[in-house]
């Protein structure tokens, strides 16, 4: 008879639980990503279907992105001090609930409500489940594979959202694009509760909550993507828009100063000295605000441009998802050879290359001819990018930290996309102005979208420039204080006990 080897079927069963949580957790992220593009090209049949104003239609976007990217932060910090598993069971049910209400709403302000809370659920699901992907994979090639397959499912989840929009809107109505985010943020619950292992709080001792400072930077955060977003519409010298930059500055500054004071603030100084963090998440922000930017202006340069109707145009994001999708598979293997740095700098430099192709599109222009090798090319080195900034984003941290960094990675994605859309979106509205008098309507627009793919280019390129920040504070050798602790979770061994998707017990 043949006998078993008991500490190969462990390391089996052991491969085969991490997969399903990364799938889990994978799920979760793209949940949250799909919510954040699906809505954009079924706008107007929501305004018509609950009777809102064009303000108020631009408002079932922000109320979303105004509550999770000011939130991130808090929903991180929270997921270490409460137990990731709960948190993010806790996100994905108000995310359910919230999805269901909007789908089922007839009336403007509670369908807006109903974003907010989504906002509000996507703010806890993000870092709890990127922390909990850090927690399973210890650093090494299981780590960097994990993060792989978290890169792909993010940028698909992306382009996923503009062609489900439209094939939802149009088959089913709009209704749907809601119900499914809900129904999916339901099975993905049930799956977290069933598969993930349970994590232990930290000590009572630690678990010590910086309101003041949480208080500050969320109505900072939210005072200052309200006032970026209302500058896309309504111009920079506007007095709200004005007003709304002033306070986030306030306040911002007053959370600066409350965490030089507090005995356990939001944001230790550790996590920003710790390895690449801080330049990781700089160059983060660039990337967002490129990556939010290209999502916003391409289906706009097929639809008012090209005239392809919303479905075409969310068919026409697949290329772009694919090669996001092999950028993200390919990364570990290319870090492994070329070294994290490099392997970034190029990443980011044929994005770049990409924007720049780009921002060569005509009015007169098809898919295949000026929009299908430019994607490609840039859909490869976002997805390698998004990777390896996020890897360099949380190497090194401590695991009782690993929900606040994922937080924060969140958070400069998220802001930088505000900042990025708001200048963007004036550059192609200003040069399209310039252009109206002496060129066609399709002329003007394209010019604008010219102008703000070439400096999406240039930001990239940017960012490319600050790798080797990276690779210095990669080489320096951490401090004493700095180097990780045990974790406080539980190992990825420990067994499951799955709670139901609303539970409150102690347990994480």
């Amino acid at each position: 008879m043949k006998s078993i080897n008991p500490t190969r079927s462990s390391r089996s069963l052991s491969a085969t639980r991490s997969g399903a949580a990364l799938t889990v957790l994978a799920g979760a992220q793209f949940v949250v990503t799909l919510s954040t593009s699906v809505v954009n090209v079924a706008l107007p049949a929501v305004r018509d279907g609950v009777g809102l104003s064009d303000s108020g239609m631009s408002w079932v976007v922000n109320a979303y992105g105004l509550a999770f990217g000011a939130l991130l932060l808090s929903g991180g910090r929270a997921a270490d001090l409460l137990g990731r598993r709960r948190v993010l069971l806790a996100g994905l049910a108000l995310f359910a609930v919230a999805s269901t209400t909007a789908g089922l709403a007839s009336m403007a302000w509670l369908l807006i409500g109903a974003r907010t809370a989504q906002g509000i659920g996507a703010a806890a699901v993000a870092p709890a489940a990127l922390a909990l992907v850090m927690q399973l994979f210890p650093p090494g090639p299981g780590r960097g594979k994990a993060l792989g397959v978290w890169g792909a499912v993010s940028g698909a989840g992306g382009a996923a959202g503009v062609l489900a929009g439209g094939l939802l809107t149009q088959s089913l109505g709009w209704p749907w694009i809601f119900h499914v985010s809900g129904i999916g943020a339901a099975l993905v619950c049930a799956a977290a509760a069933a598969l993930l292992p349970a994590t232990a709080l930290p000590a009572a001792g630690a678990r010590r909550i910086d309101l003041a400072g949480t208080l500050a930077v969320t109505l900072g955060l939210v005072a200052l993507v309200h006032g970026l977003t209302a500058a896309r519409r309504s111009g920079w010298t506007d007095p709200l828009v004005l007003t709304s930059l002033i306070a986030a500055a306030v306040l911002l500054l007053l959370f600066v100063l409350v965490e030089r004071r507090h005995p356990a603030p939001l944001i230790p100084p550790r996590l920003l000295t710790t390895g690449t963090v801080a330049p990781a998440n700089l160059v983060m922000t660039l990337l967002g605000a490129v990556w939010v930017g290209l999502f916003f202006f391409l289906p706009l340069y097929q639809q008012q441009v090209l005239g392809a109707g919303p479905l075409e145009a969310g068919l026409s994001q697949l290329p772009l998802a694919a090669a996001n999708m092999l950028g993200s598979s390919l990364a570990p293997r290319l870090a492994g050879r070329l070294g994290a740095h490099v392997t970034l700098a190029a990443a980011l430099l044929t994005q770049a290359a990409g924007l720049l192709w780009l921002s060569r599109i005509s009015a007169q222009g098809t898919f295949p001819t000026d929009l299908l090798g430019p994607t490609v090319v840039i859909g490869l080195g976002l997805g390698i990018g998004f990777v390896q900034l996020t890897s360099a984003a949380v190497a090194g941290v401590n695991p009782a930290d690993a929900g606040l960094a994922g937080g924060l990675v969140n958070t400069t994605r998220q802001i930088g996309g505000a900042i990025g859309l708001a200048v963007l979106g004036t550059l192609a509205a200003s040069t399209t102005a310039g252009a109206a008098p002496h060129a066609s309507t399709a002329e003007a627009l394209t010019e604008g979208y010219q102008a703000a793919f070439l400096v999406s280019a240039a930001l990239i390129a940017a960012g490319a420039a600050l790798t080797p920040l990276l690779a210095r504070r990669a080489a320096r050798p951490a401090a004493p204080d700095q180097r990780p602790t045990a974790p406080h979770a539980a190992t990825p061994h420990s067994p499951p006990t799955p709670p139901p998707c609303a539970d409150a017990s102690p347990t994480g």
